[in-house]
C-alpha cells in the first residue's frame, strides 16, 4: 500500500488562532500604551489660563473686526509659544458631531491641540466625549450649551471660556456667526475619530478629509521627531 504524506493543513489551522491571539494581545498592548502614555502634565506646553489671557487681549485690541481678531490671536500665540505654533496655518472645513464649521489648526501634537474654530452662518451639534479636557474661549459671537438634565441653556460670550472636562459631553449651538480659540489637552489620538467620521458617513468630502489627516499627522510627527514633544 502506498502511504499518503501527512497533511499539514491541520497544523496550519491550529497555528492560526495562536497567531491571531498574539496579534490581539499586541494590539491591546499598543492601545493601552497609547492611552496610558499620552496626556500627562509633563507633556503640556500650553495652559488654559494663557489661552484665556491672549483671547481677552486680542478682543480688546481688535475693535470688533473679526479678521483682525483672528490675526491678533495667531500673532500673540506665536510670540508666547515660539516653535510650537504652525507657521502659515491653513483653514479647513470640519464636520463633527452633526455640526459644521471651519478651523485654523495652530498646533497639533499627541497631547495637545490649538485651533480657531467657528462659523459665519451658525451651527449646532454634539461636543463629543473625550479622554481630554477642552477649553473653548469665545472670541466673537455667542455659544449656547446644555448638559442632559439641564432645563436652561448656558450662554458664553466674547471673553468667556467654556470648559468641558474629560469624559463629559454637551449639546452646543452657535446661533449665528461665532469664532473661538479652542485648546484641548489629554489623549488627542482619542479625539481623532470624532473629527473625521461625519466625513466618512455623511459629507464624503474626501478633499477636506485628506487635508485634515495630512495637517494633523504632519505636525504630530514634527513635534515628536524635531521637538521631542508628545
Amino acid at each position: 500500500k502506498t502511504r499518503q504524506a501527512p497533511s499539514t493543513l491541520g497544523d496550519r489551522s491550529a497555528r492560526r488562532p495562536m497567531f491571531g491571539g498574539k496579534g490581539a494581545v499586541i494590539a491591546a498592548f499598543v492601545a493601552v500604551a497609547l492611552y496610558a502614555g499620552i496626556g500627562h502634565d509633563s507633556q503640556y506646553v500650553f495652559t488654559p489660563e494663557k489661552m484665556h489671557q491672549i483671547s481677552k487681549e486680542a478682543i480688546a485690541e481688535s475693535g470688533g473686526n473679526v479678521t483682525q481678531l483672528v490675526s491678533l490671536v495667531t500673532k500673540k500665540l506665536t510670540a508666547a509659544y515660539p516653535n510650537h505654533i504652525i507657521p502659515e496655518p491653513m483653514w479647513l472645513f470640519n464636520n463633527a458631531g452633526g455640526a459644521m464649521g471651519s478651523m485654523l489648526v495652530l498646533h497639533a501634537s499627541l497631547s495637545e491641540y490649538v485651533i480657531i474654530f467657528g462659523t459665519a452662518v451658525g451651527t449646532e451639534g454634539h461636543t463629543g466625549r473625550f479622554l481630554a479636557h477642552d477649553y473653548f474661549t469665545i472670541l466673537h459671537g455667542e455659544q449656547w450649551a446644555f448638559s442632559a438634565g439641564e432645563l436652561e441653556r448656558e450662554v458664553y460670550k466674547p471673553g468667556d471660556q467654556h470648559y468641558l472636562p474629560l469624559g463629559t459631553s454637551k449639546q452646543y449651538k452657535m446661533p449665528e456667526d461665532c469664532w473661538a480659540l479652542e485648546y484641548a489637552r489629554g489623549n488627542i489620538i482619542s479625539m481623532l475619530p470624532f473629527g473625521v467620521l461625519d466625513t466618512l458617513t455623511s459629507t464624503m468630502d474626501l478633499v477636506t478629509l485628506g487635508q485634515t489627516i495630512w495637517v494633523s499627522a504632519r505636525w504630530m510627527i514634527y513635534n515628536i521627531v524635531v521637538l521631542g514633544k508628545i
